[in-house]
């Protein structure tokens, strides 16, 4: 099954209501989701916030799963994956098709990612972008597993 078709169904259920798990690949979102390693728990993208990591499309064949950085007055949304160093993605608010919830790592367990503590860490992390490359560079020498 191709990446998209999976994506389709997976927005097709969070549209119904279902809540999705869905796993996450690439480095994308280093630090706080580990790609190949870790799951999202997707549902229904309501009250978004500035933040909030959701699913979007943000081309004709192109998902992401990164953070909100920005919400424009004209519904514009700005997106930027943790682990990026720089370049963000913009879409509009339909194009957001789900809100990730909770990540889930190998051993089933579930984190929240829009609890008050896990959004301070996030905001923490994007007013440091300049010294992201540093920090990131550090973590691939500590747990050089994760980007595996």
């Amino acid at each position: 099954m191709t990446d998209e078709i999976i994506i389709k169904e997976a927005v097709r259920l969070v549209a119904d209501g279902v809540s999705v798990t869905f796993p996450v690949k690439g480095r994308s979102m280093i630090p706080f989701i580990i790609g190949g390693r870790e799951s999202v728990i997707l549902q229904q993208p309501t009250n978004l916030k500035v933040g909030h990591v959701v699913l979007a499309k943000v081309g004709p064949e192109r998902y992401v799963v990164h953070r909100i950085i920005r919400i424009s007055s004209n519904g514009r949304i700005t997106l930027m994956g943790d682990g990026n160093i720089r370049g963000t993605e913009s879409c509009k608010a339909k194009d957001v098709l789900a809100r990730a919830t909770h990540v889930v790592d190998s051993q089933d367990r579930r984190r929240p990612l829009d609890s008050r503590g896990q959004l301070f860490k996030a905001r923490i992390w994007y007013f440091i972008r300049p010294m992201r490359r540093y920090l990131l560079a550090g973590m691939r020498l500590l747990k050089p597993s994760i980007y595996k």
